[in-house]
């Protein structure tokens, strides 16, 4: 307990003393310093007490951080419910297994009563998936904070997320379309090393996957069987992206080398040459995974930020101002 929190103390003390230094955009490191100087702490708290709750809770909150991100920016529009006249993003199938919204409301709540209508939702989004990250034994860097929140979340607009089924070309188009390299792609995919997916994203490839193939030739035989009984339990079921799933690591990459990419997004990065290389390069060294990632989740995190009257501070994430 008193290691605990001597490390949430030296971070913090590392934010006040170095955080500065980053500024992406319009976004500083320094934004809550002098309104809400304690704000990364009360999220990181928050993250802290959930995760010793249930550590799977990790990749959740990274996938959020994803979701929004990839859908009309880093805006926290993946928070927000649907109306009798609105469908709201959440509710789109492709949003339907994401998970840590309470966490997310529980700091908004914390912060509302300790600095009410500064902090916002997208930057509780962003700083929670970091910290989820580093409690699971992921690289620590610096949020750039300042966004503001959006008032628009519809479910169409979800079309913008990579599907399950994509190869990789049209993964490497899509990501090109954000801003982001080859290299950044694989990084990325590389956040599947913490979390689940349903039996339904994948069951595809487990049966009838081709008029040549009953099974995904791409997958190990030996994974597929197992596979095959996980999801005998139904679609819903949830299988990991990696036999670690809550322990940020590269054992995402061992998986793919193994033909044990659970989504054929995933095993996909292997079979190309273009990708194949760069999964061999992390899986052989996790310290320039690490250092990767952090500037593709810094990049990420900068994605079409709202900026003044674009956007809000909300009062409760779930719904508009």
């Amino acid at each position: 307990m008193i290691a605990s929190h001597l490390m949430e103390l030296l971070l913090l003390i590392e934010l006040l003393l170095f955080g500065v230094q980053l500024s992406v955009g319009s976004l500083t490191s320094n934004y809550y310093a002098a309104i809400c100087p304690f704000a990364e702490f009360i999220v990181r708290n928050t993250v802290n007490q959930a995760l010793r709750s249930d550590a799977t809770l990790a990749g959740g909150l990274l996938r959020l951080h994803f979701h929004d991100c990839f859908v009309q920016g880093c805006d926290g529009s993946v928070l927000i419910d649907s109306t009798k006249d609105n469908t709201a993003e959440k509710d789109s199938p492709a949003n339907l297994s994401l998970r840590g919204y309470e966490v997310i409301d529980q700091a908004k709540q914390m912060l509302e009563n300790q600095c009410p209508g500064v902090v916002s939702c997208a930057d509780i989004v962003a700083l929670a998936a970091r910290d989820a990250v580093f409690m699971s034994g992921g690289p620590y860097y610096d949020v750039a904070k300042g966004r503001k929140d959006g008032r628009r979340s519809r479910i169409e607009d979800t079309i913008n997320l990579p599907p399950p089924t994509l190869n990789s070309t049209d993964l490497i188009e899509m990501f090109a379309k954000h801003g982001f390299t080859v290299q950044e792609l694989v990084v990325l995919s590389g956040a599947h090393t913490l979390g689940a997916a349903r039996c339904s994203s994948f069951k595809k490839r487990l049966s009838n996957f081709d008029p040549n193939n009953d099974v995904d030739p791409t997958l190990d035989s030996n994974y597929a069987r197992m596979l095959s009984r996980s999801c005998s339990a139904g679609d819903d079921t949830q299988v990991g992206f990696d036999f670690t799933r809550a322990r940020f690591d590269v054992n995402y990459y061992y998986a793919l080398q193994g033909r044990m990419g659970l989504l054929t997004s995933d095993q996909t990065l292997y079979t190309n040459p273009q990708t194949q290389y760069i999964v061999n390069g992390y899986a052989m060294n996790q310290a320039s995974f690490f250092s990767d990632f952090q500037q593709a989740m810094i990049k990420m995190g900068a994605l079409n930020v709202k900026e003044g009257n674009q956007g809000e501070i909300r009062r409760n994430c779930r719904q508009v101002n």
